[in-house]
């Protein structure tokens, strides 16, 4: 008895790469995302997908809206395990600016270890990605499930799958509209794909 969660990063936005937009829940997706999310939810349309949860954040709500649309899938579920890291007052701020802070330095070293300011750690990504795939795996076996996500916490739960530290992130991309997949049942969980480019 096997579930398998196919795990999608949200389409582009403009500013992809220039800030970090973190939980800022009105960044939409541009022009270029929503024809990403568009390519990406009509090659998933034949993959026989029986539910899909996103993170709260807009970007991922488009996306998934995509998917559910070519899917004939009637509701999109909002789970809040899947939101995007809590990078506290980081949230918003250019990568310029970042790149001058010694406690974002630190972060992008030893994420095992350091907390965004008034946030998460990636551990505790890890803990909530990982129970809410855990509940699903245990409760809707034997079906596809789409989790609508964002970068950081789809290369949490697979660092953990793979028995990685989550100082490993920087190994994985993971980028916009990219897909990855992980199947998980009594035996324990392996990993699919990482990254897969469908659009």
């Amino acid at each position: 008895m096997t579930t398998t969660f196919l795990l999608v990063r949200h389409a582009a936005h403009d500013r992809v790469g220039n800030f970090l937009a973190g939980r800022t829940s009105d960044v939409p997706l541009g022009d270029a995302g929503r024809a990403q999310a568009k390519r990406l939810a009509a090659r998933l349309a034949g993959e026989d997908i029986a539910a899909i949860y996103a993170s709260p954040r807009r970007r991922t709500q488009e996306t998934a809206a995509a998917i559910a649309a070519a899917s004939a899938i009637a509701e999109v579920k909002i789970a809040d395990a899947l939101d995007e890291v809590d990078f506290g007052s980081w949230s918003g701020k250019t990568f310029e600016v970042l790149n001058t802070d010694p406690l974002w330095q630190q972060w992008n070293c030893r994420r095992s270890l350091v907390r965004t300011p008034g946030g998460e750690t990636m551990l505790d990504v890890q803990h909530r990605v990982m129970a809410f795939v855990e509940a699903l795996a245990a409760r809707d076996r034997d079906k596809k499930i789409a989790l609508v996500s964002h970068a950081d916490v789809i290369r949490a739960l697979i660092c953990h799958v793979l028995g990685l530290s989550v100082d490993a992130w920087s190994r994985l991309e993971v980028g916009p509209a990219s897909v990855s997949a992980v199947a998980a049942g009594d035996w324990g969980a392996k990993v699919l794909t990482v990254n897969a480019d469908f659009t």
